[in-house]
């Protein structure tokens, strides 16, 4: 079959499955002469590969397994509680709704009944997910010879009176990373009871712990293991991962140990149909500067939903935002009513913030039918309990394969066929990966990025640690700090004193509450409280750094998928105030942005173009923001008078010779738009090979830069320190440039449009911009490049 044709009708009886008849019925339901499918695949189904149980586990923690429905444990369950029952350090790292769980529960809920004092932490990234796996493992626990495990919570909703019982009595406490690093590692002492008897540690979902939020995370593991040592206990970490390339070098990053992985999943899977979506141009919609724009995946994804819930497929549609999913659920149901009026009340909107009483509702309602259609944010791809979907709808690459596929493993979860639909966004990532599959479906899961030597995320911890219990020397080098811990005994943080024993030791001196000055989540260096005015609530924190860019007066910002508008951004006071509106439309900061070359750390000369890894300080000042409504189009441009901000990070960098850019056809006046155009569709590739999001980066172009004397590219962290995804862009530069050309080349806009070539962030209001000329400015640079040398995974450790 062609792949961006639609194929003959197929029976749901035939070779190719439900999966295809389902595509074939969405395809039918397009305008006569209209294809917007561009890649179609089969994958096959998979049997179960089953297991006996476990000779060492509990005949009491095997029965009450048993009476949940699990007869016998696949394959990879056995072998994560085998490892992790002889003592190893184990990832598990298999698809969704593979049955991970089960690996850490036999040999936890076996040691914490045989020994009576044992106990063990289980973390994870969300509330949500921390009380589902709260829930079963209390429905394991609550009656029986296993009742006096005493499953509790521990987070920041915890009451006070709660909180002490839990120290006391709590033998499996269930928390997050902020709370172990807030609430346990801070008051240590408190918590003896536990640390002294720690068996096992349990890290959930940890291919969500990426960026500067893994680097944090990774050091608050590391210090968790010190702490614990030093009340003599060395416990086993269990890691669960969704499929990532090189889990056990991932997770051993993560925790500072080495880790086994077990990558073999021996759970059922039915066949997928797995199918690329590329929208179309709008005829009477034009973007900034007259610009094509596509149809929204969102509004795509509704009609999809449509003709799938009229062929009674249950159906799962990803959406980015609360209100996303709110709206791709109302206008399902409008165009179900049209059709049949009983249909429409079978679609709902499925989002974080529901009571978990709604969302089991809800859960059970598409399990068993009686709900046909959710509209859900990604915010649920972690602890959702819903099985046999018919379909999944993602509208909008969700930003690494690893959550493409998490998302994915909804559909067909056991040996029933299914379809997976992607709908490429108005983004360069999107269009590449729907007109280039083999990027998305067949390379290999991405590695998750964390640098926890990053010194500005690594100098708080560090006077954190010391005020925990004083470093010893091969502590700091441990923790990769010899030269920084000089620093910051320097600025008179930290001092070395023996106190008349040896060792000597590092103390935190003049340094009041470190680990309040951290936030795992945000970002780096002073946190900005973010606050509804309107009931006080707290919604969350941004740093300082990223602030201006995101919380400008005016701006819309999405917390957990609710809508509010910035009323007040008052830095000194490190507090941002706005109010929840709808307000129909979306905002992106415009800045005016310089760069400045403090070091090259590393440089390659390829004859006439120069790359680079440098670190620099960007000067940055936000001047407006553009208004856009859900369809792609450009209200205003509104001003504004912010103070300008430096950020030191890290950058990849290329220069050209002018005599390059003649012989690629590049005179004087096309350079500045050549160079810009490559810049931005970089910046929208670089989370190809770098597992960050568009906005986690930025990018400065310019025909003649002062510290380099030549026309220059540079793409930078948007993070203090850098995050390590320069890096990453520099240790992959040939193909992700060569992707950059790809996705330039294969537009089809006549001069630039969002999908290729322009920034929703310019600060230059996307002027000058050559899209040809971006062109043969990467095709001149890349004919110099050699090939990228072998993958590391992301390693940046060593």
């Amino acid at each position: 079959m062609n792949p961006t044709e639609p194929s003959a009708p197929i029976r749901p009886s035939e070779r190719t499955g439900y999966g295809r008849s389902l595509l074939n019925r969405v395809l039918f339901g397009l305008p006569d002469g209209e294809t917007r499918l561009t890649h179609v695949t089969d994958l096959p189904a998979r049997a179960a590969h089953v297991t006996d149980w476990p000779s060492w586990a509990s005949p009491d923690v095997v029965t009450a397994l048993r009476e949940t429905g699990v007869d016998a444990p696949w394959s990879h369950q056995t072998r994560t509680a085998d490892l992790a029952a002889g003592g190893q350090h184990v990832v598990v790292s298999t698809g969704t709704a593979s049955g991970k769980s089960l690996g850490y529960q036999l040999p936890v809920l076996t040691a914490l009944q045989q020994e009576p004092r044992a106990t063990a932490l289980y973390l994870s990234p969300t509330k949500a997910l921390g009380a589902d796996q709260l829930r079963a493992t209390a429905a394991l626990t609550h009656e029986g010879p296993l009742r006096d495990i005493h499953p509790a919570t521990y987070d920041g909703d915890t009451p006070a009176e709660v909180r002490q019982w839990v120290r006391a009595h709590a033998r499996w406490v269930f928390t997050n990373p902020d709370m172990l690093h807030l609430g346990i590692l801070r008051s240590h002492p408190r918590w003896a009871r536990m640390l002294r008897q720690l068996r096992y540690v349990v890290v959930d979902e940890c291919h969500a712990y990426r960026g500067v939020f893994g680097s944090h995370v990774a050091l608050v593991l590391r210090r968790l293991r010190r702490i614990a040592a030093r009340y003599g206990a060395d416990p086993v970490f269990v890691l669960c991962s969704a499929t990532t390339a090189d889990p056990a070098a991932t997770a051993s990053r993560l925790i500072g140990a080495p880790c086994a992985a077990v990558t073999e999943d021996g759970s059922p899977q039915g066949a997928r149909t797995v199918a690329l979506w590329e929208p179309a141009l709008s005829p009477v919609i034009s973007g900034e500067n007259g610009a094509p724009v596509r149809r929204p995946a969102t509004a795509e994804a509704a009609r999809i939903m449509t003709d799938l819930v009229t062929e009674g497929a249950r159906t799962l549609t990803f959406v980015r935002s609360r209100r996303a999913a709110e709206v791709v659920a109302l206008e399902t149901r409008g165009m179900l009513a049209e059709v049949d009026p009983e249909l429409a009340g079978r679609v709902t909107a499925y989002r974080a913030g529901y009571l978990a009483e709604d969302r089991r509702e809800l859960e059970a309602k598409l399990s068993d039918g009686s709900l046909l259609g959710a509209a859900t944010t990604t915010a649920l791809e972690l602890g959702v309990d819903i099985a046999g979907l018919d379909a999944v709808v993602i509208a909008g690459f969700p930003g690494t394969v690893a959550s493409f596929w998490q998302q994915a493993g909804r559909a067909g979860r056991r040996l029933q066929g299914s379809l997976v639909l992607l709908v490429a966004r108005d983004d360069p990532l999107d269009m590449y990966l729907v007109h280039h599959p083999h990027a998305l479906l067949g390379r290999p899961v991405e590695a998750t990025i964390t640098d926890p030597r990053n010194p500005y995320v690594l100098a708080p911890h560090l006077l954190c640690a010391a005020l925990e219990q004083p470093l010893t020397d091969a502590e700091v080098e441990e923790f990769g700090a010899s030269e920084l811990i000089d620093e910051l005994a320097a600025q008179g943080s930290m001092r070395r004193r023996s106190n008349g024993k040896p060792p000597a030791r590092w103390y935190a001196t003049g340094v009041d509450q470190p680990h309040d000055a951290v936030d795992v989540r945000g970002g780096i260096g002073t946190p900005v409280a973010i606050v509804d005015e309107e009931s006080g609530r707290l919604l969350g924190t941004t740093d300082a750094g990223r602030a201006p860019a995101t919380l400008y007066p005016g701006a819309v910002h999405l917390h957990q998928g609710e809508t509010f508008v910035v009323d007040e951004l008052d830095l000194e006071a490190g507090v941002a105030f706005v109010h929840a509106e709808q307000p129909g439309w979306t905002t992106s900061a415009r800045a005016l942005t310089s760069i400045t070359v403090d070091e090259v750390t590393t440089e390659h000369v390829h004859g006439p173009v120069t790359t680079a890894l440098a670190r620099v300080r960007v000067s940055r000042q936000v001047v407006g923001y553009l208004r856009k409504l859900p369809s792609g189009e450009v209200l205003d441009l509104v001003e504004l008078e912010l103070p300008e901000q430096t950020l030191p990070t890290r950058a990849v960098l290329y220069t050209v010779t002018p005599g390059l850019l003649a012989r690629a056809g590049l005179d004087e006046k096309r350079v500045p738009g050549a160079l810009h155009a490559a810049e931005h569709a970089a910046i929208g590739m670089l989370p190809l090979v770098a597992s960050c999001d568009r906005w986690d980066i930025g990018g400065v172009s310019t025909a003649e830069h002062p510290d380099t004397g030549l026309p220059t590219v540079f793409v930078y962290d948007g993070h203090p320190g850098g995050a390590g995804f320069a890096e990453r862009g520099f240790a992959r530069l040939r193909t992700w440039l060569a992707a950059t050309l790809a996705v330039i080349e294969s537009c089809g806009c006549p001069g630039g449009c969002p999908s290729c070539v322009q920034s929703p962030k310019c600060g230059n209001g996307n002027h000058p911009l050559d899209k040809q000329g971006a062109v043969a400015l990467l095709t001149a640079v890349l004919a110099h490049l050699p090939d990228d040398p072998p993958d590391h995974d992301g390693d940046l450790e060593t």
